[in-house]
């Protein structure tokens, strides 16, 4: 009874000592100790990188923009709405350079052709042949006006043309161009009765109203510039 004794109590201790130990300190050192009596390595760990913000708003963020890069959205997020700069030539400034020092001219070339038309007519219709320096002086002037417009046409279109994008000033510059073009055509309509008004009095009248009409619209046109500012 006495030998079996302090086996018993070894016993004992061993068990109370298993008994008193923590579980968790337990299923730590199995799991810090993996078994590698079959040879085999331990499983990796998994990889515990946190996605990004991009990688888990892609498919979103690519249903939302229709499949458009950012490169392809960035104009129109640039887009403000305000009008955007347009480029001139310096081409264009020359031209306009023209068109103005030609446009200075062109009001009184016309009072004098009026003048001189005026006085011819009255001198057919009171003498048989009028003056020969008169009449040169009127095709003198008519000759003046038409290369005045010839050149103010093809400058104003010209620009016109190169100044379709720039909405400041489009309906003043568009105006003008109409009202200019009609004038080209009127001239070009009296001209073709110059020789009917050498020869009858009604041809006259039709030549002389011809001229003021066209002259009209024209001075219109080429007022409007000066005084209708944008």
């Amino acid at each position: 009874m006495i030998r079996g004794i302090p086996r018993r109590l070894a016993w004992l201790a061993t068990a109370a000592l298993v008994a008193l130990t923590p579980r968790s300190a337990c299923a730590q050192s199995v799991a810090i100790a993996p078994d590698t009596s079959a040879g085999t390595a331990p499983p990796a760990a998994a990889d515990s990188t946190p996605a990004t913000a991009d990688d888990s708003a892609g498919p979103r963020l690519s249903a939302l923009t229709g499949g458009l890069s950012p490169a392809e959205l960035a104009p129109a997020a640039a887009d403000t709405g305000r009008p955007r700069a347009v480029d001139y030539s310096d081409a264009y400034g020359t031209r306009l350079a023209i068109h103005r020092v030609a446009s200075y001219t062109e009001l009184p070339l016309f009072a004098a052709e009026y003048v001189l038309g005026q006085k011819l007519l009255n001198q057919e219709r009171t003498s048989s042949r009028p003056s020969s320096g008169l009449r040169s002086a009127h095709k003198v002037v008519a000759a003046g006006l038409g290369a005045l417009f010839a050149v103010n046409t093809v400058t104003g279109v010209w620009n016109l043309v190169e100044a379709r994008h720039d909405p400041s000033g489009r309906t003043r510059r568009t105006v003008h161009a109409v009202g200019m073009l009609l004038a080209d055509a009127g001239f070009l309509y009296t001209a073709s009765l110059a020789q009917g008004a050498r020869e009858t009095d009604a041809g006259a009248n039709r030549h002389r109203n011809a001229a003021i009409a066209s002259i009209s619209v024209a001075s219109l046109s080429t007022l409007m510039m000066y005084f209708w500012k944008d």
